[in-house]
């Protein structure tokens, strides 16, 4: 058996921002923590809906520097952000461990509505392979 890989969706406005938040495991099922990360690069993608391996990169958004320190926790989270705006509920009860709120001041990353983004982070950590967390976030 394999793990799955799954994007974690969303939607954003347009020029707006996004705050990504999730629960990063290693190959152990355990979750991250600041320790075991060397560096974390996100980038972001407009993507073409007619052709799934095709994406370009949103100026201004590729393979950003993330502070390790400032994105993942070393324990996971559960608190307002973590509820599911549609229904007010916990997405779960175990939590997330990272964060990241996309900044946007010197380029918009989310410039065309009604079009599909995949924001991908790749996260280097000190043993083992790189761990990709990707989201795909509707553009309104």
């Amino acid at each position: 058996m394999c793990a799955h890989a799954v994007d974690i969706t969303g939607t954003v406005f347009k020029n707006g921002s996004v705050t990504l938040l999730a629960r990063v495991v290693g190959p152990d099922a355990v979750a991250l923590t600041q320790a075991d990360v060397t560096s974390i690069a996100l980038s972001v993608y407009l993507l073409d809906d007619t052709d799934p391996d095709s994406g370009t990169v949103v100026t201004g958004h590729s393979a950003t520097v993330l502070v390790v320190a400032a994105t993942i926790f070393d324990t996971l989270q559960v608190d307002e952000l973590w509820k599911d705006p549609r229904t007010g509920r916990y997405v779960d009860q175990v939590g997330f461990n990272f964060k990241h709120v996309l900044a946007i001041g010197a380029a918009q990353a989310f410039a065309t509505a009604g079009r599909n983004y995949r924001i991908v982070a790749t996260i280097t950590p000190v043993a083992g392979e790189v761990i990709l967390v990707r989201f795909r976030v509707h553009c309104i």
